[in-house]
């Protein structure tokens, strides 16, 4: 048996009958970072002997279990998992993908990580992602591209892509991601692996550390949706530490997904706007056939409209970057990371995080500081919250005739490294499909769903009401039952 090929709720299967020892997966899982990780570049550090350790204790507790199979276990004993290196683990380093934290070691875990310790998950190590998760290919990255393992000429996404290209690889079951403006649905599309981007909070983002404070949140990338269900229900849920985080009870997901592949009574829409010039056909064919197959087991498919879809994209880079141009003030070599002595303070600021910031953080940096800046704050920031605020509108209006949402994840598959990295402009429009959803603070999930005629995966997207992540799991469950598009691994 191939465990690194195994999906995370079988694994879990496997500790359960005594079928494989979380010793062999973690050593399994560390050999082929030890193996590919000088290829990939997708994780930046980990740590082999903890991990072993935390593998023998769950395996130990796993013995005692069946030895009676009395009481219960936590959820996740014995699985190793992949954090993107945005997220705090404490006593791992914390770079964010950035020179300005290159020895920051944080002394605390974030909540969701707290809540995966909890669960029982062994935390190998940290993955690759673009600086301060800004970027949609993991290029912007100090330590180096990751690339993507169905081509590696191409890139994984971003800027959760050493998350994505781990798990596409198989050197971990899951990993955390974030989802600023597609970050985690993105990836998982290039990759061909499956993510969840939930509503705006429902996971705590404390000990995430900031880009856009309205955007940010924590998601999950595995190879199924019953993996994500189990993932997102672990790390899901109020957090005192988060006054963002929501109140509502979390439902138990993976108990919630529908026994058959049946979606008689679900609706789902599907958005002319996501449809249009410039889309790669193959990606616009991939995703109408995948929408076919949610008909063909009952759901009611009909046509919606979401019209300020063409303003996404502004929107999202004036607002993102001016609340990025307040978070990212705290680095300046005081506190955190290098600093560079250049004579009086303000000199040391400047040669501190010139040095040290790479140049898509810098030009964000300047483009929110120059929509907040006096005389601009209410022509660009101020009329981007009124227009994204049409944009969520969109979104309650459309939900009112449908239940689900479907459409492309990105408008192309993999792009290769180096393509657009001297045009922006092009880069951003990569997450054209995906900023809406965070411009709504509403859940999305993706999903493969084909491949291109380069071999290279599509994914499709799946967008719910908030709080509607238990109807992206069983439209996505149901769909992955009668599709084997998931199942599919790149040949390393």
């Amino acid at each position: 048996m191939d465990i690194l090929s195994l999906s995370l709720s079988q694994v879990l299967g496997g500790l359960r009958e005594g079928e494989l020892t979380s010793l062999e997966l973690t050593t399994a899982c560390l050999a082929r970072i030890e193996r590919l990780n000088p290829i990939l570049n997708a994780f930046l550090y980990w740590e082999p002997e903890r991990a072993l350790s935390q593998a023998r204790a769950a395996d130990s507790r796993w013995a005692a279990w069946r030895g009676d199979r009395r009481g219960g276990l936590p959820p996740l004993l014995g699985i190793p998992l992949a954090v993107k290196d945005l997220i705090c683990v404490a006593n791992m380093p914390c770079t964010c993908g950035s020179r300005i934290l290159e020895n920051y070691v944080p002394p605390y875990d974030a909540t969701a990580v707290s809540r995966l310790r909890d669960a029982g998950a062994i935390l190998l190590g940290k993955s690759n992602a673009d600086e301060f998760a800004m970027g949609s290919s993991t290029e912007n990255s100090a330590y180096g591209v990751t690339r993507n393992p169905w081509d590696l000429s191409r890139v994984p996404g971003g800027s959760s892509g050493g998350s994505a290209a781990a798990v596409a690889a198989g050197m971990v079951p899951a990993a955390l991601g974030t989802d600023t403006g597609g970050s985690v649905r993105q990836p998982a599309s290039f990759c061909g692996v499956s993510g969840v981007k939930p509503t705006y909070g429902r996971v705590s983002r404390y000990g995430l550390v900031a880009y856009g404070s309205s955007l940010d949140t924590i998601g999950c990338l595995a190879r199924r949706v019953e993996d994500l269900a189990l993932l997102l229900w672990v790390i899901a849920g109020h957090d005192p530490m988060d006054s963002t985080t929501l109140p509502e009870p979390v439902p138990s997901y993976p108990a919630r997904l529908p026994g058959e592949p049946d979606l008689r009574g679900v609706r789902v829409g599907v958005p002319k706007e996501y449809f249009v010039s410039g889309i790669q056909t193959e990606v616009e064919r991939a995703v109408r056939a995948a929408v076919r197959d949610l008909e063909a087991m009952h759901a009611e498919v009909e046509e919606v409209t979401l019209p300020h879809t063409e303003y996404a994209v502004p929107v999202y880079y004036v607002v993102a970057p001016a609340e990025a141009s307040a978070n990212l003030a705290r680095y300046d070599g005081i506190r955190y990371g290098p600093r560079v002595e250049a004579g009086s303070l303000w000199e040391n600021y400047e040669a501190t995080r010139g040095s040290a910031f790479g140049p898509e953080v810098k030009r964000r940096i300047m483009l929110g500081t120059y929509a907040l800046s006096a005389g601009y704050y209410d022509a660009y920031y101020g009329q981007a919250q009124k227009v994204r605020t049409l944009i969520r509108t969109d979104f309650e209006q459309a939900f009112e005739k449908v239940d689900v949402i479907a459409c492309p994840v990105a408008p192309t598959t993999a792009f290769r490294i180096g393509e657009k990295t001297s045009d922006p402009l092009a880069m951003y429009l990569e997450d054209v499909f995906t900023l809406p959803a965070n411009l709504a603070g509403i859940p999305g999930l993706a999903l493969p769903c084909g491949f291109d005629g380069s071999g290279l995966p599509i994914g499709l997207q799946l967008n719910a009401p908030q709080l509607g992540e238990e109807m992206l799991f069983r439209v996505g469950w149901a769909y992955q039952q009668v599709t084997s598009w998931h199942k599919e691994a790149p040949a390393l």
